[in-house]
């Protein structure tokens, strides 16, 4: 068990889900750290999901993307994702801004097409990631309501 305060917090949240789950989202993580190794990972346990943001400042608005672990599945979402080029058709929304992909495992996170939309995410920001200390963890929130981490 982590000893760090936030650490430990946050594997808390975690263990709330099946342990398959627990283990999708940890690995989820892992290499989204390994590939934001400098600003900020914003923790927010929502109603829905356990959402974790990776940004270069200590807000909410500086999140590019994010992973949000679900009683069945972990998202990767990417928050500008509309316009980024998608040639393989793997962003999934329709919304104003955000685009999404299903994570069938976390080996997802791996395949060439989406390590390309990660790097095309994060480029707007490179130099901001560049200058943001080591890479932190933030609780940022967790909310009073929330639905079942474990499939009914």
């Amino acid at each position: 068990m982590p000893t760090d305060p936030t650490a430990r917090q946050v594997a808390d949240l975690i263990a709330r889900y099946t342990p398959e789950m627990a283990h999708a989202i940890t690995a989820c993580r892992r290499k989204l750290c390994a590939r934001v190794p400098r600003g900020f990972e914003l923790v927010y346990d929502n109603y829905n999901a356990l959402a974790i943001g990776y940004a270069h400042a200590d807000k909410a608005s500086a999140s590019l993307v994010s992973i949000a672990g679900y009683p069945r599945w972990v998202t990767l979402f990417f928050l500008y994702g509309k316009d980024l080029p998608d040639p393989e058709g793997l962003l999934e929304g329709e919304g104003a801004r955000v685009r999404s992909i299903r994570l069938g495992s976390p080996d997802d996170l791996d395949r060439p097409a989406v390590q390309r939309l990660l790097t095309l995410a994060l480029a707007s920001h490179e130099a901001d990631f560049a200058a943001a200390p080591p890479l932190k963890t933030v609780v940022k929130a967790v909310a009073a309501r929330q639905r079942e981490r474990r499939p009914a």
